[in-house]
C-alpha cells in the first residue's frame, strides 16, 4: 500500500497557536488528567493540534499513551467538556488519533520531571 504522507507534510497537523482563544484552550486542556498518570494530557503531549476557527469552533486531535488505555472511550469527552465552557467557544470536537504513535518525548519537561524522567 503506497505512503499517502506527502513528503515533508507534518504528522501532526499545526495548531491555531496565534488565535486568541489558543492559551485558555490549552489551560482547559491541562485541567485534564490520564487517571493513571498524575501529569496532565496536554503536559503529556497527547494533545496533537488545537484548530480554531473564526467562528469559534474548535477541533482538537489528541492521543492515548496505548490504545488499550481504560478511558479511551471517555478521555475525548472529558477535554470536550474542560473546553466547551470558555467565552468564546461555539462547538468542540474532539477526535483520537494513534498516528503518529504516542511516545515519552512527546512530554514537556515538566511532565518529565514531575514522573521522574529528568
Amino acid at each position: 500500500m503506497p505512503d499517502t504522507q506527502l513528503e515533508g507534510t507534518p504528522l501532526i497537523e499545526p495548531s491555531s497557536t496565534e488565535h486568541p482563544l489558543y492559551d485558555n484552550i490549552v489551560d482547559a486542556c491541562r485541567t485534564v488528567y490520564d487517571p493513571e498518570i498524575p501529569v496532565n494530557i496536554y503536559d503529556l503531549g497527547l494533545i496533537y493540534t488545537i484548530k480554531i476557527d473564526d467562528e469559534g469552533a474548535v477541533s482538537v486531535i489528541m492521543s492515548l499513551t496505548a490504545p488499550g488505555c481504560p478511558v479511551a472511550g471517555e478521555m475525548p469527552g472529558w477535554v470536550a467538556s474542560a473546553i466547551e465552557p470558555l467565552a468564546g467557544v461555539k462547538q468542540v470536537d474532539v477526535d483520537l488519533t494513534w498516528e503518529p504513535q504516542w511516545g515519552m518525548d512527546m512530554m514537556s519537561d515538566e511532565a518529565r520531571l514531575e514522573l521522574g524522567f529528568m
